[in-house]
């Protein structure tokens, strides 16, 4: 058996204090000990354009998709823009699945986590992620869900305070590390 699991964490918004930053702030201060969590940043990443991709491959989107390569399994934070998913988040994976000949997220085992304003919490935004990430042909984990509604009401001083929420947190990790060892083990 791993002694560690690592994660590459993509988090959906470029804004330092996002909900959704504060989200993954909280569940990297509750992840397991053996959980290794690093964000795969994608504030560099350009535009997608063909163009450009015949020209030269940015340096960025090859650093992004290597570490995502490299993860045992890959933590998606999004928040829901318009009753979907973040252009940057979109943007992001399309550069990364390019060519369509070398997709590092076949076969990697995956989760989606969220956070808004509303009152359906990322219920949308994560449901067009499904779809997208399906098709990169990643293992998405069904449950347990984080979909947090009324993202104002669950921090103070930046981090989660809501009990309830907490458990849900940790619950999701204990998930997780299972998901993730059980795709692992079965490509091995």
């Amino acid at each position: 058996m791993k002694q560690s699991i690592s994660i590459l964490a993509i988090i959906g918004s470029l804004r330092k204090n996002s909900w959704n930053r504060l989200l993954y702030s909280t569940m990297i201060d509750r992840k397991p000990p053996s959980i290794r969590c690093e964000e795969g940043s994608i504030e560099t990443i350009p535009l997608y354009n063909g163009d450009v991709e015949e020209i030269s491959y940015p340096e960025s989107v090859t650093l992004l998709k290597n570490k995502i390569r490299e993860a045992d399994g890959i933590l998606i934070v999004t928040p829901e823009y318009n009753y979907s998913i973040p252009g940057v988040l979109k943007n992001s994976l399309d550069w990364t699945s390019r060519p369509p000949t070398d997709i590092p997220y076949t076969n990697k085992p995956g989760a989606i986590v969220g956070t808004s304003i509303s009152y359906f919490g990322t219920v949308r935004s994560q449901l067009h992620l499904r779809q997208v990430l399906h098709a990169l042909g990643m293992h998405v984990m069904n449950t347990p869900e984080v979909i947090l509604p009324k993202a104002e009401s669950l921090f103070a001083n930046q981090k989660i305070t809501d009990e309830r929420t907490l458990k849900k947190i940790d619950s999701f990790w204990i998930h997780f590390e299972k998901w993730i060892l059980q795709h692992t083990q079965s490509i091995e």
